[in-house]
């Protein structure tokens, strides 16, 4: 696959996950797909089923914005990117209730592609900023020096 034809179905599933459409979000992905939300207390999850079990709970919970790219890598069948997102939280985050809460982080996707499709989506989140935002807790910097 080329650049534009991955970033044309990372569109796709952002839009559909930021539109509440977790039909959509599932929509291109590959029959084995493996949706891995690293530290989600239910692993890695395995076929569009379990993933838009995923997004349900999710999209039920946050509401997303803007997830704007901050960098982004390309391999044959392969993307890396960074989003800075931004959304609001309804509903529970990390655990947190958001009441409503406006918050702003970065996220890390690394995506893999098998024929035509989404066969792979891992992603990190800056849980520290998000649950900092949520508490109403300021973000506090490690120095690297003492």
């Amino acid at each position: 696959m080329n650049r534009g034809q991955m970033d044309a179905l990372i569109q796709e599933h952002l839009r559909a996950e930021n539109a509440g459409d977790t039909d959509g979000c599932v929509a291109m992905y590959t029959a084995d797909v493996v949706h891995d939300v690293v530290g989600n207390p239910a692993g890695p999850l395995r076929g569009p089923v379990a993933a838009k079990g995923f997004y349900d709970y999710l999209t039920s919970n946050v509401t997303g914005q803007t997830a704007r790219v901050n960098h982004a890598w390309y391999g044959e069948d392969f993307a890396v990117i960074e989003h800075q997102w931004r959304g609001n939280v309804p509903g529970q985050f990390l655990g947190i209730e958001g009441y409503g809460k406006p918050v702003d982080f970065r996220m890390l996707h690394v995506w893999e592609f098998t024929d035509g499709k989404i066969s792979r989506e891992n992603v990190w989140l800056d849980g520290a900023a998000i649950s900092a935002q949520l508490a109403d807790e300021p973000v506090t910097h490690v120095s690297a020096t003492n």
